[in-house]
């Protein structure tokens, strides 16, 4: 194992090496690249001039914002029972970096290069009591150079499907140790509990806490405000709303044929339509496609700075960070990636916003989804006809909608709780005379 774990380095070290030459440009892959290049020296230097000794200190990891918001509603769980905790807050994706930066935490950065020399130097600056993966990202130098320290290091809501990459032989044998090594395992579900036994967990690290995305998802369709900029323009002219979610081309490419069926039945239908990467020329290329179709479209600031949607059949949503708020004024959601390799989105926020929700058929990742779909509450579908169906469907019996909202919003309230749950586990680990 410890000669996968040399491997590992040197392929890091190459990896860190030849960085310079792909981090130039906005690209997904140069941003994180270059994100990385500093991130030991920002997280070292908070260490160093502003963390305070007389408190604990929890460094929290999540790669993106999904995972990052199940973070969030730990953090914002652990605060509760101790107010003066300390929070570093690391990801790995650029795609976390705006949610990342409306963080209530003390200090966020990339995640440093995984080699002893930047890792060594964020543990020995920032001192923290507890280090904090998520769902299943789990470092390997991280967690060796914090067990060289004697620091604690913890999962939180681990979940390991079947199929995982990291089920997969090379996965097992770098990360054996790792899975060993954890002091404290909170594991969503029964079955993940199981497969991260299998992977090496101990069995006296594990317990089951829950999802804390659904407390997240929650409290987040509950702050949701009716009347602000945001939400006020299409409040103000209802319509039977489909809100589509995180969206890829070939999401896209299922939805937009699909919906031009179902405007025959449903001829006032208005579509709000949120890319997963919701850049310019993405922006541009949705509009004209939907104008071409007949819809009248606008973006998003658009009609947030005219105050009305009146006369809009399309918004393209051309920012992050609405799309939670944006589905509490919808009647459907439709979730993307289920027609992408890279599986399908969060289904917790349209059910938290009380939406049946359809998506593709690639969603066997997904648990949440799984379940939604064994309550009613949510519907896959293999291709435009069966999305328009599917979308006439609810959008003409509003009782049979109706059913499916409330079978959607059942679900997350019977799993609410999971934040606290967890937090409790790491508040008791950093009571332990070890932290």
């Amino acid at each position: 194992m410890r000669v996968t774990l040399a491997a590992y380095k040197v392929l890091m070290s190459l990896a860190r090496v030849v960085s310079p030459l792909v981090s130039r440009g906005s690209s997904k892959l140069a941003r994180g690249v270059a994100g990385r290049r500093s991130a030991h020296e920002k997280l070292a230097r908070w260490g160093k001039e502003q963390r305070d000794a007389g408190r604990p200190t929890v460094w929290f990891h999540a790669p993106s914002v999904g995972e990052g918001l199940q973070a969030l509603a730990v953090i914002d769980a652990l605060r509760e029972r101790d107010p003066s905790v300390q929070i570093a807050f690391t990801r790995f994706s650029p795609s976390a970096d705006r949610f990342a930066s409306r963080m209530s935490v003390d200090v966020t950065a990339y995640l440093p290069w995984d080699l002893p020399g930047p890792i060594g130097h964020v543990l020995d600056t920032m001192s923290p009591d507890l280090i904090v993966f998520t769902k299943t990202e789990v470092w390997p130098v991280v967690v060796d150079e914090s067990l060289r320290r004697g620091m604690e290091v913890a999962l939180v809501a681990g979940t390991v499907v079947e199929g995982s990459s990291r089920l997969r032989p090379l996965a097992r044998a770098l990360l054996a140790p790792s899975w060993r090594a954890l002091s404290r395992v909170c594991a969503v579900a029964d079955e993940d509990a199981t497969r991260l036994r299998s992977l090496g967990v101990q069995g006296d690290a594990l317990s089951v806490t829950g999802d804390p995305g659904i407390d997240s998802a929650a409290e987040r369709a509950q702050a949701a405000d009716p009347g602000a900029p945001l939400l006020a323009p299409f409040n103000a002219e209802a319509r039977p709303t489909v809100v589509a979610g995180s969206t890829w081309s070939s999401d896209e490419d299922v939805l937009i044929p699909a919906l031009a069926i179902a405007r025959q039945r449903v001829p006032d239908i208005r579509l709000i339509l949120a890319p997963h990467e919701p850049d310019p020329d993405h922006v541009a290329v949705l509009s004209r496609r939907l104008a071409a179709d007949g819809w009248s479209a606008a973006t998003l600031s658009s009609v947030e700075e005219s105050g009305s949607a009146h006369g809009v059949d399309a918004v393209v949503v051309d920012r992050v960070g609405a799309l939670a708020d944006l589905y509490t004024i919808g009647q459907i959601a439709y979730v993307g990636g289920g027609f992408h390799a890279a599986g399908l989105h969060s289904v917790l926020e349209p059910a938290a916003a009380r939406l049946p929700i359809l998506f593709g058929p690639r969603h066997h990742s997904s648990r949440a989804a799984a379940d939604l779909i064994a309550v009613d509450a949510a519907r896959s579908v293999v291709g435009r006809d069966a999305l328009a169906e599917a979308l006439v469907a609810w959008l003409t019996d509003d009782d049979a909608r109706r059913q499916a909202a409330e079978s959607a919003f059942g679900y997350i309230h019977k799993h609410l709780g999971a934040a606290r749950r967890t937090a409790a586990v790491l508040f008791e680990l950093l009571r332990s005379p070890n932290a």
